[in-house]
């Protein structure tokens, strides 16, 4: 049996979300904060139009695009989009996780508008050359809870008449994005950049902004989705007059996190440091046959998101098994909140995005095999 490994991760925060916060946080970086001020003040109005203007640049976003700081997570930034957009035409729903299935949820049996799901079992993805972009089509760029993420934009026509709405909340910031192929983006920065929860970003194309101004849908809106008035948007949400009143000190951390991210270099920073995490990941299951992605493509395989399963015939129970070296490797204080997601196949799910460490993850490995080693003898 492997002897239980000396060296420990400096930060034992792999969760999935909120996820860990940049290497140099402190609190320190929330002096600055205008706390008890009224968001829409000038400084308030400031900050929340640095935070935009700073996503826009990190991200390249076209300035064509609009960019706003939204109520509830992610969650609510894809629940604005789906309420205001949908009902023009028929859609197609992409789902290979959980996330993704509870969009069709929400689609076929909450708004009952027209649609097709296309799903595939956790660990594949649909087929993305199967797919009309004569219809509206909402998918995940990265299946936060499967770890299979779609391989690039290729599949997305430039001439489509539909449009496109895409959750890439654990994508964005780790994955480069074609902004042409997407008219709809949302995001929370409590994933890559390890913000605090609550908020969630939307990104709109021309072509979204002409089929929010020129389309009404048959149901009521609830006032935190409402982004037009009189048939014109409300470039206000855009600007930084957000629809809710947002926490200014999760603004004052967003505002950092993007500044730490300049400092590693940017997106392009972002996105090495994600691919190098996974592939720490990837040494161990390369070199061990007891564990494999879950992912069976290579090609879509998560850089943040990086979802394991245990293979050995041996494995009396795998949902108890995973759950074990979950609860073994928290208990040792090098790994918090990695057990796979409750809807998920058995295994371990390690979050891999920016803020985590390379080294961090490295040290990790020869935990998972002490921890692998430990419960095969203990059954």
């Amino acid at each position: 049996m492997t002897i239980q490994p000396v060296a420990r991760p400096n930060n034992a925060r792999f969760s999935s979300g909120p996820c860990a916060k940049p290497p140099t946080w402190t609190v320190n970086a929330l002096v600055n904060a205008p706390l008890g001020r009224s968001h829409r003040a000038a400084i308030g109005k400031s900050k929340l139009a640095t935070a935009i203007d700073s996503t826009r640049a990190l991200l390249g976003v076209p300035d064509d695009y609009r960019i706003g700081i939204v109520p509830a997570s992610d969650t609510g930034a894809v629940e604005m989009a789906l309420w205001n957009l949908l009902g023009e035409r028929h859609v197609e729903m992409l789902a290979w996780e959980s996330f993704g299935a509870g969009w069709i949820t929400d689609v076929v049996k909450q708004l009952k508008i027209e649609a097709t799901a296309k799903t595939a079992d956790y660990g594949q993805i649909v087929d993305l050359a199967s797919v009309n972009f004569d219809n509206d089509v909402v998918f995940t760029w990265n299946g936060t809870t499967s770890g299979v993420c779609v391989p690039n934009g290729d599949f997305i026509p430039a001439d489509r008449d539909g449009l496109t709405i895409c959750d890439a909340t654990s994508a964005v910031f780790a994955m480069d994005l074609p902004w042409d192929k997407l008219d709809v983006t949302t995001f929370s920065w409590q994933k890559v950049l390890g913000g605090e929860g609550a908020h969630g970003v939307i990104i709109l194309s021309p072509r979204a902004v002409a089929r929010l101004e020129n389309y009404t849908p048959a149901w009521p809106l609830p006032k935190i989705f409402r982004m037009t008035k009189g048939g014109k948007l409300i470039e206000g949400i855009f600007t930084g007059a957000t629809i809710n009143t947002p926490s200014m000190l999760c603004v004052e951390d967003y505002l950092f996190a993007l500044d730490w991210a300049r400092s590693v270099g940017g997106l392009k920073g972002l996105i090495a440091r994600a691919d190098a995490n996974a592939a720490a990941v990837a040494e161990l299951v390369d070199a061990e046959d007891w564990i494999d992605f879950l992912a069976e493509d290579p090609a879509t395989r998560s850089c943040t998101s990086v979802c394991v399963k245990f293979t050995d015939d041996r494995i009396k129970d795998g949902a108890a098994f995973a759950k074990a070296i979950a609860k073994c490797l928290d208990t040792e204080g090098v790994a918090f909140d990695i057990g796979a997601y409750r809807d998920a196949p058995a295994g371990l799910r390690i979050w891999c995005g920016a803020t985590v460490e390379t080294a961090d993850v490295a040290a990790l490995m020869p935990w998972i095999k002490w921890a692998f080693e430990a419960e095969i003898a203990a059954q």
